[in-house]
């Protein structure tokens, strides 16, 4: 019987939260999106230089991370894009505010 009730209210709770989550990730991958194209953009202007004092192969890690926030890989891209700009000392920059 204990477990009958167990079963029960664990099968509740489930369907009373299954809407949420989807709600929940998907704000959680456009907070992810915002962050992916930000920092992109971000080092694409201040860090990427542009002539023959040219950053080599820290560029090919920027357009890798760009195709990584375009292919839904926001993860790796933010990643690696937080990575080039720590190994230049930068201090990473804030959160977007919505």
């Amino acid at each position: 019987m204990y477990s009958l009730l167990m079963r029960s209210a664990l099968v509740a709770g489930v369907a009373l939260t299954a809407p949420i989550l989807p709600a929940a990730t998907a704000s959680a991958q456009a907070d992810l999106e915002a962050r992916c194209s930000q920092l992109v953009s971000y080092y694409s202007r201040y860090g990427s230089s542009r002539g023959e004092d040219t950053d080599g192969n820290r560029d090919f890690i920027r357009i890798g991370a760009e195709l990584d926030c375009q292919n839904r890989r926001h993860e790796q891209g933010v990643n690696a894009v937080e990575a080039l700009m720590k190994g230049k000392n930068w201090s990473v920059p804030a959160l977007p505010r919505s």
